[in-house]
């Protein structure tokens, strides 16, 4: 959103926003489906007793994202694609019912081999939709969820074609001797400026922690439209600042979002 400096010739301003209408959102979700989607997560036993994975997570998240987006604005819609060797569709038609979304959850499922993940077919997808939700002075939106520690994206993309946005939220291991998440994540943060038509947030967590995905996933419901820069994202503010001095102590809650400048300082 553009804004104004409006004076009245004594050196004073005053910032204003130009009044603008915010488009409503077709919004692709595209779920990487590697082995490491199947990681357990820290969470309370599913119902049906058995441990809760990263997949199951990723899938009562979106769940949530839905219903927020939705109770913000019922124009809103969602599809679903899948991230394998490259990306598939899970439920191609873009929707404003929740029902769709369990009917992608249904016939979504794990692979055995994440030796390779080429974005670019996801790319030419989200450029072909844009365009036709452009036609509808609609806004398209690309959240993809990845979770190798060990496997950099790629693509071949022209950097001038900017026709979507795209966020990233990034579930990855302790880095260790055999992965790399910190270049997986930088690859991650390249292909969002790569691609994006406006900010788009690269959102990382090596905690097998499922309310950290859950908190990233409420960060993502604000408007491409209306952000501002990842950089300057303060939120959510660590529990340990809000807290008394005398009181404050270090909990599983203090965790700060790591922004674009600390690409070279993810966390361990």
């Amino acid at each position: 959103m553009e804004g104004i400096v409006e004076g009245d010739g004594s050196g004073a301003g005053r910032y204003t926003l130009r009044p603008t209408k915010l488009s409503n959102e077709d919004i692709l979700f595209c779920i990487d489906v590697g082995p490491e989607s199947m990681v357990e997560h820290k969470v309370a036993m599913s119902p049906n007793r058995r441990p809760s994975t990263r997949l199951d997570s990723i899938k009562q998240a979106i769940l949530v994202f839905i219903n927020a987006k939705l109770t913000i604005n019922p124009e809103n819609r969602f599809a679903f694609a899948s991230l394998g060797k490259s990306a598939s569709w899970l439920r191609k038609e873009f929707s404003s019912e929740v029902e769709s979304a369990f009917a992608a959850f249904r016939v979504l499922s794990a692979t055995s081999s994440s030796s390779n993940a080429d974005l670019t077919s996801l790319f030419r997808v989200a450029a072909h939709e844009a365009k036709k939700s452009r036609a509808q002075n609609r806004l398209l939106r690309v959240i993809l969820i990845y979770c190798r520690s060990s496997v950099r994206p790629h693509h071949q993309w022209p950097v001038n074609q900017k026709l979507f946005t795209l966020d990233v939220v990034y579930l990855h291991d302790k880095p260790g001797p055999d992965n790399c998440p910190q270049e997986v994540y930088n690859s991650l943060v390249d292909a969002v400026e790569h691609v994006s038509e406006y900010e788009g947030y690269t959102l990382e967590t090596g905690q097998l922690l499922a309310r950290i995905l859950f908190r990233y996933m409420c960060m993502l419901l604000s408007h491409p439209q209306q952000r501002c820069p990842q950089d300057h994202l303060d939120i959510p503010k660590p529990l340990g600042k809000k807290l008394p001095a005398a009181d404050s102590m270090t909990t599983d809650d203090s965790i700060t979002v790591s922004g674009k400048s600390e690409v070279q300082n993810i966390r361990n």
